[in-house]
């Protein structure tokens, strides 16, 4: 696999992607001060996630939508997304700083539009969530633009898994994961990376660096990771890690 210019296998160091998520809290310049800093860090990519709050889910004060735990306990998903998501007409300016710091951007994707958004701006890879991963349709559309497909599967079953790949087609990977913020270390369950030769990277939810360190012994070839700047300790994203878990 090939993102950008960078070839992803196992006889090459590790691909790391830092995950800005909403660690932006809203903020264009933050957004920006993160990608500042995964380049700083070292890390070959950063990672964004693409959607709005009607595309992910309805403005609704039925109790499936209304969080029932953390900071944001009482109110809807709706209000959660609204705050955390990315704006659209970001994406150019993201996408210049990235090029500008020598650093690949890529995003998650959650249904067409977001495709054809990061399509007119060349993204070079989708990132399909593990909430995500029966959307084969989704899949087969990020699919079918040529750019490799990264599939993460902390939910999934083996079946599933399999369904998800055989619709992302050749050009794709899928990462070990476990949907829980944080992610006890003894939960992690590395044995996943290299079971199946779908799975050759690790998208980590645990804190320190521990986990992405033996995972990349097991042979793993991508890695991911959340980034965030010191400066800003408040955002949905570290609210999402105390509370409730939530993967992208």
């Amino acid at each position: 696999m090939k993102i950008a210019n960078r070839v992803i296998s196992s006889a090459l160091p590790p691909f790391i992607a830092a995950e800005i998520g909403a660690n932006h809290c809203g903020d264009l310049d933050k957004a920006l001060h993160l990608i500042d800093t995964a380049a700083w860090i070292g890390a070959n990519a950063v990672k964004i996630q693409c959607y709005t709050a009607d595309t992910i889910t309805i403005d609704c004060d039925k109790p499936d939508f209304i969080l029932r735990e953390g900071p944001w306990k009482g109110r809807k998903l709706h209000e959660l997304y609204a705050r955390a998501h990315t704006p659209f007409e970001w994406l150019p300016y993201l996408f210049d700083r990235a090029r500008e710091k020598d650093i690949i951007l890529f995003s998650s994707v959650f249904d067409r539009s977001s495709i054809d958004a990061l399509e007119r701006l060349s993204c070079p890879a989708y990132k399909v969530a593990s909430m995500e991963v029966t959307d084969t349709d989704l899949i087969q559309y990020a699919a079918q633009t040529g750019k490799p497909v990264i599939v993460s599967t902390g939910m999934a079953t083996e079946d599933e898994i399999d369904g998800a790949m055989k619709a992302a087609g050749d050009n794709a990977i899928a990462l070990a994961c476990v949907s829980g913020y944080p992610t006890a270390v003894g939960e992690t369950n590395l044995s996943k990376i290299g079971r199946s030769h779908f799975v050759r990277g690790i998208s980590d939810h645990s804190l320190g660096d521990a986990v992405a360190v033996a995972a990349t012994a097991l042979g793993a070839e991508r890695a991911r990771r959340g980034c965030r700047s010191l400066r800003w300790r408040a955002s949905v994203s570290r609210e999402a890690t105390r509370t409730h878990s939530s993967e992208t």
